[in-house]
């Protein structure tokens, strides 16, 4: 089942609003040795930058797609990624499908449609190392109408947003996790780092 109001786009406006990913991952503390599980993958926008820069470490692009996946897979060959894993499975399980603990868990774009924010965190934490780092980069609580990408609204309704302040309080009350770092990541989103 997939998260509300979340679906995969298109990488050309992803493009629009990332148009280097690596840098954005960077920014959030991405680096060299990180094993990483990003929560609902898609088509590997972030995926297949994060197997670049944690490599030798493994990437476990995990999502209930398997379209999405597969389309994952034939890009990672091309590129001849092969530190990148696709997984299928709901993240709402997330231990259950990876083989290890990981050092950094990601969700970008989808944390405001979890429907059980404190069951769902208390899955990263079992998913994450005992020092692990928790990712969240999401939408900020802005109008939706304001938030366009090629000329249209892009992004969750605008209910449906939540600020970073919401986000960490939802993630602190579920778990351990303390928010370390908050970074503005232009032009619509923001990350927050947790450990």
């Amino acid at each position: 089942m997939r998260f509300t109001n979340t679906r995969q786009p298109d990488w050309d406006w992803w493009s629009r609003l990332w148009p280097t990913p690596g840098e954005t991952l960077r920014n959030l503390g991405l680096s060299p040795g990180d094993a990483l599980a990003e929560i609902g993958c898609g088509n590997g926008y972030f995926a297949l930058p994060a197997a670049r820069i944690t490599a030798p470490a493994p990437v476990y692009a995990v999502d209930i797609d398997e379209g999405l996946l597969a389309e994952l897979d034939r890009l990672a060959g091309r590129h001849e990624v092969d530190t990148l894993h696709t997984v299928h499975g709901d993240a709402r399980s997330l231990p259950d499908h990876l083989p290890e603990s990981v050092d950094v868990a990601l969700i970008a774009n989808t944390f405001h449609g979890v429907d059980d924010p404190e069951a769902f965190v208390a899955g990263v934490v079992d998913a994450l190392a005992a020092d692990g780092r928790f990712v969240v980069l999401n939408w900020h609580d802005r109008p939706r109408e304001e938030t366009t990408v090629a000329g249209a609204p892009r992004g969750p309704p605008t209910d449906l947003r939540i600020s970073p302040d919401e986000t960490a309080e939802l993630v602190e009350a579920a778990s351990d996790l303390r928010a370390v770092d908050r970074v503005n990541v232009p032009p619509y989103h923001y990350g927050l780092v947790f450990e």
